[in-house]
């Protein structure tokens, strides 16, 4: 059953690179997390040689270890959107000029199999990266993202990525309490943006890292 498993798995995740690569993405299979980590580490940083560094809210990312091992780098300005030592105000303001990076890595809520990206979020920072501003910008992506469609995209988000994170990040909203999104009204809502990206422009401007494990919500 192992092998049927990863020759599934193996098979899905090229198709799926072919079509990234077909809409100018950049893409890149990683068989493990590790994998992941020095495919940033050890390529695409040493590529685009970046003077400053941020990131977007993503499981995947500190999963790999990447957090870790780029928060303290000496050699580039990091931008560490997840420090929160600096207070609410300070930490949006950050935020904004991560948008003015050379080099953001983040995840994404869903791809799909014609290889688009689909995602929600809560102030807009991450697909806000995503769409502009950074000079590249690396997608982290587990398996499990990978959907038929953009239907199918958006219901994985609504009926579960977004209550997961909702739980993840204890705000108070009725999905926390239900596991399934009741399209709230309350203040700390975080389904309030949505971004398709059909095409990277310009082309490899989006690196996408495929990982062949299930990682991160």
């Amino acid at each position: 059953m192992g092998k049927v498993i990863k020759d599934f798995w193996d098979m899905r995740l090229l198709r799926v690179q072919e079509n990234l690569r077909a809409n100018n993405f950049d893409c890149r299979l990683a068989e493990t997390p590790a994998r992941a980590r020095s495919l940033v580490l050890e390529e695409i940083i040493p590529e685009t040689r970046p003077e400053s560094i941020s990131w977007g809210g993503s499981t995947t990312f500190k999963e790999t270890g990447l957090y870790d091992e780029l928060k303290d780098r000496s050699d580039i300005q990091v931008m560490d959107t997840f420090d929160k030592s600096r207070g609410p105000e300070a930490g949006l303001e950050l935020r904004r000029q991560a948008l003015l990076s050379d080099l953001f890595i983040t995840g994404t809520n869903a791809v799909t199999e014609q290889g688009h990206l689909v995602n929600l979020d809560m102030i807009g920072n991450r697909v806000g990266a995503l769409v502009f501003g950074p000079r590249k910008v690396v997608i982290l992506c587990g398996r499990n993202k990978i959907v038929g469609d953009i239907d199918q995209a958006m219901e994985r988000i609504k009926a579960y990525s977004a209550p997961a994170n909702a739980l993840r990040l204890q705000k108070k909203t009725p999905c926390i309490k239900t596991a399934y999104c009741h399209d709230c009204e309350s203040p700390e809502r975080i389904c309030n943006v949505w971004s398709i990206t059909e095409k990277s422009f310009p082309k490899d401007r989006i690196c996408v890292i495929l990982i062949n494990d299930d990682m991160g919500l």
